[in-house]
């Protein structure tokens, strides 16, 4: 049974606002600023897999004062309550807010994707600053959702796409924005994923298995339709479900389309559409091509984005022949993932996840520094150095501190969810951003916001 949460309030029926919101005091947001030399408080919510190293960075800034995860075994609370034995604990995130939310600060949020939204809105309404990893959310809706409700109550925010820190991106965002390469119509990025269980060979759910007593299978589940435990979900094979992760688009894209997505200032596609093999309700796709055309902005031209995942037929989706052949040197094989944009003046080539290492390729590029940014600020630290610069920003009472707080990620998550979207509905979409719409295909409805268990609800602000 759901534990039920004191703290609810009805917002009422609008489109945006459907259901429950979880409200609290605004315990401790400002402490830090208030008090300089008071300690920040983190809470870890999934403290296994990435989240074991996203509570060990934060709690290298402060004290670590409670620790949730669904697994109570080694995996989990077990294991890292051998580094931090004065912690609470907790199987349940609301639970764990609804009763220290006087003793917690700051929050990282490291589950599988679709309970970021949940844990996350539910901490920042009550004024607490939010670590979460990528991608940012489970839905698009969720990503808007998480954008509005940072800036509403002031918090500081950062995404776990630790390129972000890197000197390398920082320079091709420069580098892009200067002009060097002149105007960009063309963005590819290709990826070496999935490298966990979906289609084409999982495409039914597994059989029910006797769930293991260290995990809290309720907990897990959380806001998605409940279903019988399967060695198949938990723990890392949960990417590959639609129920709970977001494929390989939602896995790598805010890392390896991070740059070239900041650098070209883009922000919302008009229209997405994809080419997808073997498409079904229950597992991300076999391979994906998905195109988003993005209009002109801020002095840049429209931009066509192309994205690659998977296998058709035995061999991987990647950029076409004739671009890679202006690439790659004699007898280079192209890289298991990266990028390239495409200007009139030269071609920048990013064979990194990250966009952190690139080549400029056109006459007179050869002596551009590309390796140390010029104007933005020098982290170069990877994951530590994002918790650095989210804790920097929480004590200077300055959000935009953050290189990849949520009014860069945010839009950076939405925009690739549409490609599940478009992949999931089988049509091309003609999208209103502004409005958060699709306008020709209500197929896609359901793949914007989708559906929560009751408890666990992400709503709109009014």
């Amino acid at each position: 049974m759901n534990r039920p949460i004191d703290r609810r309030l009805f917002l009422g029926s609008s489109a945006a606002s459907l259901g429950y919101f979880f409200s609290a005091e605004a315990f401790s947001a400002a402490r830090a600023a208030d008090k300089p030399n008071a300690k920040l408080r983190f809470a870890g919510i999934g403290i296994g897999g990435k989240g074991s190293s996203d509570i060990d960075n934060a709690g290298n800034l402060g004290d670590v004062v409670a620790l949730c995860d669904i697994d109570e075994g080694e995996r989990g609370l077990g294991g890292k309550l051998k580094k931090f034995p004065k912690a609470k604990t907790y199987f349940d995130f609301r639970k764990m807010l609804d009763e220290m939310g006087k003793e917690i600060d700051a929050v990282t949020v490291s589950t599988p994707d679709h309970t970021h939204a949940p844990a996350a809105v539910m901490a920042m309404r009550m004024k607490k600053h939010v670590y979460v990893q990528k991608p940012l959310t489970h839905t698009v809706f969720e990503a808007r959702v998480m954008r509005e409700v940072a800036k509403k109550y002031g918090v500081c925010t950062q995404m776990g796409n630790q390129g972000s820190t890197e000197s390398g991106l920082r320079r091709g965002i420069e580098i892009v924005q200067s002009g060097l390469i002149g105007n960009v119509s063309e963005f590819h990025v290709w990826t070496n994923r999935p490298i966990w269980p979906q289609a084409p060979k999982v495409m039914k759910r597994p059989a029910e298995e006797e769930c293991p007593k260290t995990v809290h299978w309720d907990e897990f589940i959380g806001p998605a339709p409940m279903r019988p435990y399967a060695k198949g979900y938990h723990p890392f094979a949960w990417r590959g479900w639609w129920d709970f992760g977001t494929g390989a688009i939602g896995d790598m894209a805010c890392h390896t389309a991070n740059m070239g997505f900041r650098a070209l200032k883009l922000m919302y596609p008009t229209s997405i559409e994809a080419e997808a093999g073997d498409v079904n309700p229950e597992t991300c796709p076999s391979f994906a091509h998905v195109v988003m055309d993005f209009p002109a902005r801020e002095g840049m031209i429209a931009c066509k984005l192309h994205w690659y995942e998977g296998q058709r037929e035995g061999k991987k989706l990647t950029p076409p022949e004739e671009l890679l052949k202006k690439v790659l040197n004699p007898k280079e094989t192209l890289a298991n993932s990266g990028s390239i944009l495409v200007g009139d003046k030269g071609i920048l080539f990013s064979p990194n996840d990250y966009g952190a290492k690139f080549r400029l390729i056109g006459a007179g590029l050869d002596s551009i520094n590309v390796n140390t940014p010029e104007t933005l600020p020098v982290n170069g630290k990877g994951d530590q150095g994002q918790k650095d610069e989210w804790v920097k920003a929480i004590l200077e009472g300055k959000p935009e501190i953050a290189f990849s707080n949520f009014d860069i990620a945010g839009p950076l998550t939405e925009a690739f969810l549409l490609g599940n979207v478009a992949i999931r509905s089988g049509k091309k979409i003609e999208w209103d951003g502004a409005k958060l719409r699709c306008t020709n295909n209500k197929d896609a409805d359901q793949f914007i916001k989708g559906e929560y268990r009751r408890g666990w609800e992400v709503n709109a602000e009014v």
